[in-house]
């Protein structure tokens, strides 16, 4: 999984405001922001990064995830930002059936997309069903095994001193009282013509 992209500008402050208005309908911003640098992203996170660069640059391509409305706003928002049109939103078969972007050339030459790769006929999975689906796998998860499966001896040992404790109650409750101790008895004369060892 990838963490996080830069993107090398020359002329940084033009990038930075393009980038700005072009992924705000994804829901990007500046996250963080350092002498030419700034970090955009969404939820916090900074992935994507436009950086100063002084040399001329290899123009690239950068494709952003979203929903297909979204994917039609960063293409109108690209456009009034100062990118030209590159592909309008629309299919894209040649990829696979679903395949939904938008294709905007920046101010510096780079291609940079937006797209939605969800079947829009899809059944939208409720809440309380994904909710429901995830609780087994952490239950699963927080149970220690070994490479075969089986639990490791400390899960063994634990087990039985559970079974031991729920087991010796139930034992002293059946068990009956023990008869009293005999006095111990004096030893008794050898008898004749037996010889003791």
């Amino acid at each position: 999984m990838i963490d996080h992209i830069s993107l090398r500008v020359q002329d940084f402050e033009r990038a930075v405001a393009f980038y700005k208005a072009a992924l705000a309908p994804i829901g990007y911003q500046v996250v963080m922001e350092f002498s030419g640098a700034a970090g955009l992203g969404a939820g916090g996170k900074p992935d994507f990064w436009i950086m100063q660069s002084e040399p001329p640059i290899n123009v690239t391509h950068v494709a952003f995830a979203s929903e297909r409305a979204h994917v039609d706003a960063f293409h109108a928002a690209a456009i009034l930002a100062g990118g030209s049109d590159n592909g309008a939103p629309g299919l894209r078969p040649q990829y696979h059936q679903h395949y939904y972007g938008a294709f905007i050339f920046d101010p510096e030459g780079n291609n940079v997309e937006v797209v939605s790769h969800a079947d829009p006929t899809a059944p939208k999975p409720s809440a309380v069903r994904a909710v429901a689906a995830r609780k087994p796998a952490a239950k699963k998860a927080a149970k220690p095994a070994t490479k075969n499966g089986a639990k490791p001896a400390a899960t063994k040992a634990k087990a039985a001193k559970k079974v031991t404790k729920k087991a010796a109650p139930k034992a002293k409750a059946k068990s009956k009282p023990k008869a009293k101790a005999k006095a111990p008895a004096k030893s008794a004369k050898a008898k004749p013509g037996k010889k003791r060892r």
